[in-house]
């Protein structure tokens, strides 16, 4: 039994001296685990893998269900064009830990695959998180909709209206315009521009400052943190991944100096 597929590698753990267990996100095989032999002595093929990096995967059993064996080639390694950001690195890191806890083994996700490709590749270009934030919240939206929790931006929940959509309801999920939010607007998500249909520019709308931009950055990891964590790993009965949290604690730094 064995496969070729191209895969992001989500997790590392040693097993016994000389072998390392790995889990990739794969374009056909879904999250899947091999054993790569030799990886844990100084210089082997497989000591350099780390979350994120791009593989070409070689997966061998004798039977199908069994744990098998990889051999890795390394294509790309978004991880070595960030090494100077924390930030950069701690938001790969975040969405490599999110797959690997909440994917299911060896089941297919084709779309999430390409859209974590896309993302890291573009990470490594955009250096700002006002301007890769944005695009990791739309990720972080879309591994929810691949596990059956998307979210409904387009239009208001209780009034069918598609403009000034400005929050979002924390128990359904849809979207809330302004006016028939404010009754009760503390209760609600705020929903940020640059997930509104229609509006134009990543992160809000042309003329925003800095401030505007950074907040609406974080009003996006609050409406997908809140999903994730009340949704998806609630069905889960497990905690958010702990990788997510040091995201959010680093991308908050700057915001703490400024209050200082």
């Amino acid at each position: 039994m064995d496969w070729q597929d191209e895969g992001v590698v989500l997790s590392v753990r040693h097993h016994g001296e000389n072998a390392r267990i790995l889990n990739l996100l794969t374009e056909a095989h879904g999250r899947h685990a091999g054993l790569l032999r030799g990886s844990g002595q100084s210089g082997g093929r497989g000591g350099a893998m780390q979350p994120g990096q791009i593989v070409r995967a070689d997966w061998r059993a004798r039977l199908s269900e069994q744990l098998g064996y990889y051999t890795l080639e390394s294509l790309q390694h978004p991880a070595a064009l960030m090494l100077d950001d924390p930030a950069r690195l701690a938001a790969l890191s975040s969405a490599c830990a999110l797959i690997d806890a909440a994917l299911p083994e060896r089941e297919p996700h084709p779309n999430l695959f390409a859209a974590t490709r896309a993302l890291f590749s573009l990470m490594a270009e955009l250096p700002e998180p006002e301007s890769w934030g944005a695009l990791y919240v739309r990720w972080e939206i879309g591994l929810l909709s691949e596990m059956g929790y998307g979210l409904d931006l387009d239009s208001c929940a209780a009034t069918g209206a598609s403009d000034n959509l400005t929050h979002v309801s924390p128990r359904t999920g849809r979207a809330v315009s302004a006016e028939a939010a404010a009754p009760y607007a503390e209760r609600l998500l705020a929903l940020p521009a640059f997930l509104v249909p229609g509006r134009s520019g990543a992160m809000g709308e042309a003329g925003a400052g800095p401030r505007d931009s950074r907040q609406e950055m974080l009003d996006g990891f609050a409406l997908t943190g809140h999903f994730l964590e009340n949704r998806l790993f609630a069905q889960l009965h497990a905690p958010l991944p702990l990788a997510r949290a040091r995201l959010l604690d680093i991308l908050h730094r700057p915001e703490r100096r400024a209050e200082e």
